[in-house]
């Protein structure tokens, strides 16, 4: 049996971190905190209570068992078994309420290699909230502590990240995140929309060009990898990139390296890169709509981003964060227990773009401040007979079916794609739904 550290060893340590300006625990075998610096009393203590003495799992959770046994990963568990450190994101009871925080456990190690005791490291997460706020990332469900941790994990690197995640799923937010939590986060963050650039727009937009490279080119002009210059270039949509731009995309990437439109400079870039897509780029590199050569350069390290329908505990906690950013414009609405209930059964396919819509709808309607079920869309409150549900993948509509021109208006006002994609997801061809939508006057 290891023998636990003696108090004297205990106070070495302590005193050792005592120069560490993050928080910083020391724990016994059986997740006693034996005690803490002063980073994390004055961080995570409440005055007058001194953590030394309790449980971890209890100050951190309020648990009455460990973690892994609530259901949680527990880092002490893993650190044991690896005889190594181990890295999580937890979510933890703070004096200013749930607050995510990066745990990294160390062990202590005796002569006989067995563990003796923990010396556990906190790090707040500041680019995203556990609690309501009006701006940035909020959520605390697992699919999003799961996209969290892996942002978190591959903030402080230099490779190439990609977002994937349906449209309205936040994923210029989490992009932003990412730079923020990077060591470029003094630096620029430079958003390129790839959707809708032509080739030569694009190539102009990104690289920039000199006077007189073409008609209305009355001086230089610098362009988007420039700007990013010492910070992030996130590409948002960049399975919209023209084919003929991608190589000229890759070459920036590998080589560093680019020239101006109409200039003979060669440049040098210095950004870090982070795309996004909604697209199924694997299969688009499969039937030769995206390089392959591109696809590996930019995917080395894929974040999926949870779909709002994946994350359904955030929603209250959403639906309070956008009514919160409104308030700041007036007096604050509130949303009765049945709307609530109602937003919640909701599958949600334009996401959270999509909610946050609803909510401001449904404010227009809100006389008395309170959202209740009279203030939501039909679309939300249910599924028209004969529809897919929306954002849930079921077998589409038969091609020809017979669809009232009110559910046709209802799911077509709901939905978050593009004009094909709806065409797709009814079963009919493109020029049908454009006939339909435009004598219904929402072509």
């Amino acid at each position: 049996m290891p023998s636990a550290p003696s108090a004297p060893q205990v106070q070495a340590l302590v005193s050792f971190l005592e120069h560490e300006s993050e928080p910083m625990i020391v724990l016994d075998v059986d997740y006693n905190i034996l005690a803490s610096n002063t980073a994390y009393q004055r961080q995570f203590g409440i005055a007058g209570h001194s953590a030394a003495g309790q449980k971890c799992y209890r100050v951190s959770h309020h648990y009455d068992v460990p973690c892994d046994l609530a259901g949680e990963h527990c880092p002490m568990k893993k650190a044991q078994e690896k005889r190594g450190p181990d890295r999580v994101l937890h979510i933890h009871h703070t004096p200013r309420g749930p607050e995510h925080v990066n745990v990294e456990l160390r062990p202590i190690l005796d002569d006989a290699h067995e563990v003796v005791a923990y010396v556990e490291r906190l790090v707040t997460v500041r680019n995203a909230s556990a609690r309501t706020t009006s701006d940035g990332l909020v959520g605390r469900s697992p699919a999003f502590v799961r996209a969290l941790e892996s942002l978190q994990r591959a903030a402080p690197a230099m490779l190439p990240v990609l977002l994937l995640g349906e449209s309205g799923s936040g994923k210029e937010l989490f992009a932003r995140a990412l730079h923020e939590a990077s060591d470029r986060a003094a630096g620029p963050f430079v958003v390129v929309d790839c959707s809708g650039l032509t080739e030569t727009l694009f190539e102009s937009e990104l690289f920039g060009y000199e006077k007189g490279a073409f008609t209305g080119a009355l001086a230089r002009k610098h362009g988007l990898v420039e700007t990013a210059r010492g910070g992030t270039l996130f590409l948002d949509e960049i399975g919209d990139v023209p084919l003929g731009m991608q190589v000229k995309l890759l070459r920036l990437i590998e080589s560093g390296t680019y020239r101006r439109v109409g200039g003979l400079e060669t440049l040098h870039s210095d950004f870090r890169l982070v795309a996004a897509t909604h697209k199924p780029l694997a299969d688009m590199v499969a039937d030769g709509r995206f390089r392959q050569d591109l696809y590996y350069r930019i995917s080395a390290y894929p974040i999926h981003l949870p779909a709002l329908r994946e994350r359904g505990d955030d929603i209250p906690l959403l639906i309070e964060s956008v009514l919160q950013r409104l308030a700041k414009m007036g007096r604050p609405y509130r949303v009765t227990s049945e709307a609530l209930a109602a937003l919640q059964s909701y599958s949600w396919p334009g996401n959270i773009r999509e909610l946050r819509n609803v909510l401001e709808r449904a404010t227009l309607f809100a006389d008395d401040r309170v959202i209740g079920l009279a203030q939501l869309p039909d679309f939300v409150l249910h599924t028209q007979p004969g529809l897919p549900a929306p954002g849930v993948a079921t077998r589409a509509v038969p091609t020809g079916a017979k669809l009232t021109d009110q559910a046709l208006a209802t799911y077509a006002a709901g939905f978050a794609g593009t004009r094909a994609e709806l065409a797709r997801a009814l079963g009919m061809s493109e020029r049908t739904l454009y006939r339909r939508l435009k004598a219904l006057q929402l072509a």
